[in-house]
């Protein structure tokens, strides 16, 4: 394990913002993950885990305590089962599962971070979910002090949710398993109709596995949302908000907003998200809110290219960061009623 004291934080997240860890591990293998935790638990130590930072908000303070950079590797495929350590580049396993000719994670090309991180907050795009192929989870568990493996049903998932992250003091993840298709060289049947149309095909249809990953990262380089450190319009931790998911109550309230804000004719997004729920785009209600791409004056603005995404534009503190966040969710909860939560992971500061 290489081990650093007073250690930069901010290289390590797509945002570059933040500051030090009093202590920086990064560990290479299961078992120096797990004696890293291990150690941190025995000695009181408040512990951050770091995998490929994209889902991070550090204070400017920094962390006291030990972060843990999980660096771990492995991507081990047999047959249409792949098994992927923690540490894994995301979007490099994506890439090898199509060049394998196997479905059901393509549409999660460019998603940037950890493949460890993608059950935690059960990582969706444009119509795939990561919870839909996950059949099990290799873990280490800081309360039993024990590695467990928590099948599919046991992640509890749900939309950005997940069990992991309902208990994010109990458990590491190690690994994670999954079960794609073989499809023939095909996708997974198309969901999302946005990936659909600049396809030129219908929902629910099927498409070469390399067409539906270079559509998905074209479509998501068009929002900022592939990374590139010369566009500070990826300088983000792409989506900062969730989409609302709002009971029958709560959307007749928000629609009733809608039409007095917006006229008679104005029709928000609306998704069915079961148990009578709707979901509705955090993407809409910011921009009609009044924050278009690019709104902002300081080092942290809204990205030029997609306005549910926050950017450093360069010499941004975590407050400058904040603080555009916080005028986001006013002038969103004064306008539509609707209170909007953030995604990534807030380390030493809340909105």
């Amino acid at each position: 394990m290489q081990e650093l004291l007073d250690a930069p934080l901010a290289p390590l997240t797509t945002f570059r913002l933040g500051g030090p860890a009093t202590r920086l591990i990064t560990a290479t293998t299961d078992t120096e993950v797990i004696d890293a935790v291990r150690e941190a638990d025995d000695t009181g130590t408040p512990l951050l885990l770091v995998g490929g930072g994209s889902n991070l908000v550090i204070g400017d303070k920094g962390f006291l305590g030990t972060a843990l950079r999980i660096a771990t590797r492995g991507f081990t495929l047999d047959g249409t089962r792949l098994e992927l350590a923690a540490g894994e580049v995301w979007t490099d396993a994506v890439a090898r599962t199509v060049d394998a000719g196997l479905a059901g994670i393509e549409c999660l090309a460019g998603i940037p971070g950890s493949a460890g991180a993608t059950p935690i907050q059960n990582v969706g795009a444009y119509g795939q979910e990561v919870s839909s192929t996950v059949t099990e989870v290799v873990a280490y568990d800081r309360h039993t002090r024990e590695t467990v493996t928590l099948a599919n049903d046991a992640c509890a998932f749900s939309y950005r949710h997940s069990r992991f992250k309902a208990e994010p003091e109990r458990f590491v993840v190690l690994r994670v398993r999954f079960l794609l298709e073989d499809a023939d060289g095909l996708s997974a049947p198309l969901k999302y109709a946005e990936t659909a149309r600049a396809l030129g095909v219908e929902a629910g249809e099927r498409v070469p596995l390399a067409r539906a990953r270079e559509t998905v990262l074209k479509l998501r380089a068009g929002k900022g949302m592939v990374l590139d450190p010369e566009d500070h319009d990826t300088w983000s931790a792409g989506s900062f908000f969730t989409n609302p998911i709002l009971t029958e109550e709560e959307f007749g309230v928000f629609h009733a907003r809608v039409v007095e804000r917006l006229g008679a004719d104005a029709a928000p997004p609306a998704f069915p998200a079961g148990d009578g729920r709707t979901k509705t785009s955090a993407a809409w209600l910011i921009d009609r809110a009044g924050f278009t791409k690019g709104y902002g004056t300081g080092a942290a603005r809204i990205s030029t290219k997609h306005t549910l995404a926050l950017t450093n534009r360069g010499g941004a503190t975590a407050e400058d960061l904040l603080a555009l966040a916080r005028e986001v969710v006013t002038g969103v909860r004064d306008a539509f009623g609707v209170t909007l939560v953030n995604e990534p992971v807030m380390v030493g500061v809340d909105l």
